[in-house]
């Protein structure tokens, strides 16, 4: 039988997804981004195996969250999820609690509101079925 959804799982879901965003990139300049530009156009040192293997499992967590993010919000969702968040940090902009002039700042919380969308797109199966009643046919048993 499969675990009830709760506020538990969501957060899960989210902290892997704040994982994965932050890992392939953040302002810090340790990340995967800066890692693969370092090693393709800088002097740094670069490891075949531990490089390829970094970059195999980004892009089995990138396409895990993107594919139940798509389709579990699908199009439309999706972009109404960005909208909600970028409505946010128009707010927060609009409100001068956050500063447009700070582009690290800025990146983070942008970083932070992406992980929420997969976290949203993640756990909406689960959440529509809590608010409507229905259920996915993936969702159903084989008993």
């Amino acid at each position: 039988m499969a675990q009830r959804f709760n506020f538990q799982s969501f957060l899960l879901r989210f902290l892997f997804a704040l994982l994965l965003v932050f890992v392939s990139y953040n302002p810090s300049g340790y990340s995967y981004y800066h890692w693969a530009q370092d090693a393709f156009f800088g002097q740094g040192t670069f490891k075949t195996p531990p490089f390829a293997m970094t970059t195999v499992l980004l892009l089995i967590g990138w396409t895990i969250y993107l594919r139940a993010t798509f389709r579990s919000l699908g199009g439309l969702g999706l972009l109404l999820a960005l909208a909600f968040f970028a409505i946010i940090i128009w707010w927060l902009v609009d409100l001068g609690l956050l500063g447009i002039n700070d582009f690290s700042i800025l990146s983070y919380i942008a970083l932070f509101l992406i992980a929420a969308v997969l976290a949203v797109g993640m756990s909406w199966s689960h959440i529509r079925r809590r608010i409507s009643g229905q259920i996915d046919t993936d969702d159903v048993d084989e008993d």
